[in-house]
């Protein structure tokens, strides 16, 4: 059943979502960010995100798409793999405008990574899942986009990671002796593509459900260490989305039925994920944050989005159109969301 949530996040997070009409929340101060739309031609849901830089960005839907822009969301490409029809991108990981990876998720062979190297004219299964009990949620390449990681929920009581050492052309399973036991009911969030993240030599994994903890290695995923989180857990609550920057982590969450309750929703950690502290309550359960510089950072759910400018020890309203994803390249902050919606926002 705890499988099925990231299928069931769709659906309650879609309808919910798209009720809520696109409004500016108050700017908390002169210098607050403003999402300018850049939506793909599409009413696919878009949790899978990966933004190159201001102008190049990939974005993954709920029913098989993949669109592609080059020209900072002016124009974007339906670069779509064959045969994909139906499946659940969660996950995007893009190396620049013509290489990226795909991820699709769900038990079985639904449960996919597609790499393209061709601005997505043409897609090959780089990996298919086999094992009816594993069930994949995120994917993250190390720095220079050879080395990579890609994790399942819990199978015979372990999360499972698969890697790459050929930039996702193929995949191996990790062996799980260095992955410590799952709690009974734990699992990742499938919400954004940000419940696995590296950074250097590092890698953090997200859970929730039994747990909120987060997993940490420092051997490209062969050995993990965990740490409990201040977020708790809840049966569709936890740590959905991971940020780390050097030693600096940020980990969002909640619990996503409850969608306006925001407090104890964020922790921060400023030794390598060793410790983490409770942040500054949120204005909502947030599915994906990512970093913009030091100090600065975005969280974004489906009742808009957050700021904080003090490593995420408080965080500041200003904005309330509903998104799912975030990824800042430099000052230029990419989000995405239910009904193709894409925006773009310069942070200061």
């Amino acid at each position: 059943m705890l499988r099925l949530l990231g299928i069931l996040m769709t659906t309650v997070l879609a309808s919910g979502a798209a009720a809520v009409a696109p409004a500016q929340a108050a700017h908390p101060h002169p210098h607050a960010p403003s999402w300018t739309r850049v939506d793909a031609p599409t009413d696919q849901q878009l949790r899978g995100l990966d933004a190159v830089n201001g102008r190049t960005a990939w974005v993954g839907g709920s029913a098989g798409g993949v669109w592609r822009t080059t020209d900072g969301g002016r124009t974007w490409d339906d670069v779509s793999p064959a045969g994909a029809d139906g499946l659940l991108f969660r996950d995007i990981e893009a190396r620049n405008a013509r290489t990226a990876l795909a991820l699709s998720i769900g038990e079985g062979t639904d449960s996919r990574i597609y790499r393209t190297t061709d601005g997505g004219r043409t897609w090959g299964e780089a990996f298919v899942n086999d094992d009816e009990s594993a069930f994949y949620d995120c994917l993250a390449m190390y720095p220079g986009d050879r080395f990579g990681l890609a994790v399942s929920d819990p199978v015979d009581g372990k999360f499972r990671i698969i890697s790459t050492r050929d930039g996702g052309a193929s995949w191996q399973l990790v062996d799980p002796a260095g992955m410590p036991d799952a709690v009974d009911g734990e699992f990742a969030f499938a919400a954004s593509g940000t419940c696995l993240v590296t950074s250097g030599h590092d890698a953090y994994l997200a859970s929730g459900g039994g747990a909120a903890r987060i997993f940490v290695s420092h051997d490209r995923g062969r050995t993990w260490d965990v740490r409990d989180s201040t977020i708790p857990a809840a049966d569709a609550g936890g740590v959905f989305s991971l940020a780390v920057r050097g030693a600096d982590g940020l980990a969002v969450g909640g619990d996503f039925t409850a969608p306006t309750a925001g407090a104890d929703a964020s922790a921060y950690s400023s030794d390598h994920g060793e410790t983490w502290t409770n942040g500054g309550d949120l204005t909502g359960y947030r599915s994906g944050v990512d970093w913009v510089r030091h100090d600065v950072a975005v969280a974004v759910g489906p009742t808009g989005s957050d700021l904080t400018r003090d490593g995420g020890r408080s965080w500041t309203a200003f904005d309330d159109l509903p998104l799912d994803a975030v990824q800042c390249v430099g000052t230029s902050c990419w989000a995405s969301g239910p009904d193709g919606v894409v925006v773009r926002a310069h942070v200061r």
